[in-house]
């Protein structure tokens, strides 16, 4: 399923891009509302160039179509992301701990000036493998991903306040 997420955030465009590559910003997270706190698991500074690896942990309730074909207790996945901060793009994929052999997920995100902020732009590819349920259950997870990165803007927003 190919899916188009965009956020508004008021700051520049630098510093939107930058702060998506701080692990304190990930750290000021907090539990989300169907997320755990991201655990930043590297973080590598090469100029322009920042390499991130953070794991995710679901948390919150999944639908019975989604249920029937995955454990919410063993959702969990790193995503594994590459910051080019002179051209303020960023190319992520995720990579599940559990049913790496069902789930597929990779995009890209752009950060663009809007009027007197920031739109960050993602787009991506998610796939799941499953007879009958792969559908809803792509749908399910493209829901709850853009519900997440709604909750992230006030935090984000908050910790550029800083």
């Amino acid at each position: 399923m190919r899916f188009t997420i965009d956020q508004r955030l008021s700051a520049a465009p630098e510093q939107v891009a930058r702060a998506f590559t701080d692990p304190e910003l990930y750290a000021s997270f907090g539990d989300l509302p169907k997320l755990s706190r991201p655990d930043v698991l590297d973080h590598v500074v090469d100029g322009d160039t920042v390499r991130l690896q953070i794991r995710y942990r679901f948390t919150g309730d999944l639908s019975s179509a989604a249920r029937a074909v995955l454990d919410p207790s063993r959702l969990s996945w790193v995503e594994h992301s590459t910051h080019d901060l002179a051209a303020r793009i960023t190319s992520f994929m995720l990579k599940p701990d559990h049913y790496g052999d069902r789930f597929t997920c990779s995009g890209s995100v752009r950060f663009e000036a809007a009027g007197d902020g920031t739109r960050r732009h993602g787009q991506g590819d998610l796939r799941v493998r499953a007879p009958l349920v792969g559908g809803a259950v792509e749908r399910a997870l493209v829901s709850g991903l853009e519900e997440h990165l709604r909750d992230e803007v006030p935090m984000v927003e908050a910790f550029l306040q800083d």
